[in-house]
């Protein structure tokens, strides 16, 4: 069974958010491609099954090292660039990649030196609320004084409901989750939080009980997007770069933009560049 490393997020491979892309998944089952996952430690693996004959649609299962996931940004992008390199001929393809969420469009584009590129469109935004959380700060070992009182916490989703948390500048060095945030999140009608220092524009963010942190999160990018639209830090259809994975050691840029104002943003994107690392193939395939 053939799989493609790269790195997403990073035009350098050994930086970004690293991935497995199995191109030709069919006939594999869930607990197999979960337990492939597992065995190979990248944060998350996606299992591509061609849909049509069209040659442009294909079923992404993505797994990360704990469960399937519905929906997820790096493994889409990852995916996209990875379908271009071996069926695309022309230098701009776009792509249907169906989720157990729901289908998503992605277009990607060769460059030079046979890099590659690739864009999400995660859709419309939805604000979700904007709780009152007494004790928001201490969930990442801040002080009060390190919120950003200029801009609210919020719950926002393209797909994930993120609770987007504004610190000021120097927070996101100090910050760590000692507890698992799971309960109190949910309780907020959020999934996973996410860190943005909105100034720098740069974010972190961590599995909930803060024993991992994610190099890049995709779909907290688009999350993001919509947000700082909405906020009017960002201008309508005008991209920029969100940083993150500087903790990790694994500096990544994202590309963001969202459509539309107030409450209402037609469609936010993400993407960024697909560094290719390695090819393999599996030789032996887990029961």
């Amino acid at each position: 069974m053939r799989y493609v490393h790269v790195d997403v997020f990073s035009s350098q491979p050994y930086s970004g958010n690293s991935l497995a892309v199995f191109p030709e998944a069919s006939g594999r089952t869930p607990r197999q491609m979960g337990r492939i996952t597992q065995e190979l430690r990248h944060f998350e693996s996606v299992f591509l099954t061609k849909r049509e004959d069209d040659g442009q649609t294909w079923h992404a299962r993505i797994f990360d090292l704990a469960e399937e996931l519905d929906f997820a940004g790096h493994p889409l992008i990852g995916a996209a660039c990875v379908l271009h390199a071996l069926h695309g001929s022309a230098d701009r393809h776009t792509w249907r990649l169906v989720t157990e969420a729901r289908p998503v469009t992605l277009t990607t584009t060769r460059r030079q030196q046979g890099r590659y590129a690739s864009v999400l469109d995660q859709g419309q935004a939805a604000f979700l609320g904007q709780p009152e959380i007494a004790d928001l700060a201490s969930w990442f070992s801040l002080e009060d004084h390190d919120l950003d009182t200029d801009l609210p916490p919020q719950v926002v989703s393209t797909g994930l409901r993120y609770l987007i948390v504004p610190v000021r500048g120097g927070a996101l060095e100090r910050a760590r989750i000692t507890r698992d945030l799971t309960a109190p999140l949910a309780a907020v009608g959020a999934q996973f939080a996410y860190l943005l220092d909105a100034d720098a524009l740069e974010g972190r963010h961590w599995n909930n009980d803060g024993i991992v942190e994610d190099v890049a999160t995709g779909s907290a990018a688009g999350c993001v997007a919509g947000y700082l639209r909405q906020h009017e830090r960002l201008d309508d259809g005008c991209p920029t770069t969100l940083r993150q994975g500087r903790f990790t050691g694994r500096p990544s840029e994202m590309t963001i933009s969202a459509h539309g104002r107030a409450t209402h943003i037609e469609s936010v994107t993400v993407g960024g560049d697909v560094a290719f690392v390695a090819e393999g193939d599996l030789t032996e395939l887990p029961l």
